[in-house]
């Protein structure tokens, strides 16, 4: 898909699902885009399942804290437990606010898994008009991103050569750690200059450009699971408010 339909797409679920309060339409909206996932994408499942672990964890806190701490609502008491009555008002909103997490994380990994950084910038500059200068600012910045990694192995590992002391605390690590930063953000700076001076040599102006040399274009694909993507949430609006 086009990166920018895609973000889109993210972005409109998102805020439609969150004027949603009964449990039914992000559960529905979750399990329908996990199984859009999982039929229509090349992902690496143990991946993405260890970055799940989080997310589910925060919607089990969502779920316990809502139940446990949540405002009397008043209404039915459908169980208790160790002295707390729960309601079903109390309960729907709970598994509501868990839902929701999962269908929002769920959507947050899809884009992250499924798009290339660099194609995503080149299309917010060529669909949705983004200035070139923080496009490529951006751009820049994340290219040095593993460079930055690398630099700061190899500064660590000079330093012990010269005879640095290996802290055995964490605490003490952390207070250390600035010998590795400053002569890190030195190297930085200079990174900026010289990329500066060679995007000017190469006539970088920051205008919008009238053609490209990587263009990415809208296509038939890119309506069909737009269309595909508003149906899963127009659904599930639609049969979470029945149930509910």
């Amino acid at each position: 898909m086009n990166p920018s339909v895609k973000f889109v797409l993210v972005t409109v679920s998102m805020l439609v699902l969150s004027l949603f309060f009964n449990p039914w339409t992000p559960l529905l909206f979750w399990l329908s885009i996990f199984f859009l996932q999982l039929t229509m994408s090349r992902t690496n499942w143990k991946l993405w399942l260890l970055f799940m672990i989080p997310f589910s964890i925060g919607a089990f806190g969502y779920l316990w804290t809502t139940v446990v701490f949540g405002a009397d609502t008043g209404g039915t008491i459908i169980w208790s437990f160790a002295g707390i009555d729960v309601t079903g008002a109390q309960w729907a909103h709970a598994l509501s606010l868990a839902f929701r997490v999962m269908a929002f994380s769920t959507l947050s990994l899809l884009f992250a898994f499924t798009t290339d950084p660099v194609k995503f910038i080149l299309s917010l500059m060529q669909q949705l008009k983004l200035s070139p200068k923080l496009a490529y600012g951006v751009m820049v910045g994340y290219q040095f991103l593993p460079v930055m990694k690398d630099e700061f192995i190899q500064i660590q590992q000079a330093q012990r050569l010269r005879g640095a002391e290996i802290q055995k605390y964490s605490w003490k690590r952390l207070v250390a750690i600035r010998r590795v930063l400053i002569p890190m953000l030195t190297g930085a700076v200079r990174k900026a200059e010289r990329s500066a001076f060679a995007m000017e040599a190469r006539g970088f102006t920051g205008k919008p450009r009238s053609a490209y040399y990587r263009p990415i274009r809208l296509r038939r694909l890119d309506v069909l699971m737009s269309g595909i993507f508003m149906t899963i949430l127009l659904v599930s609006c639609l049969i979470g408010s029945w149930l509910s």
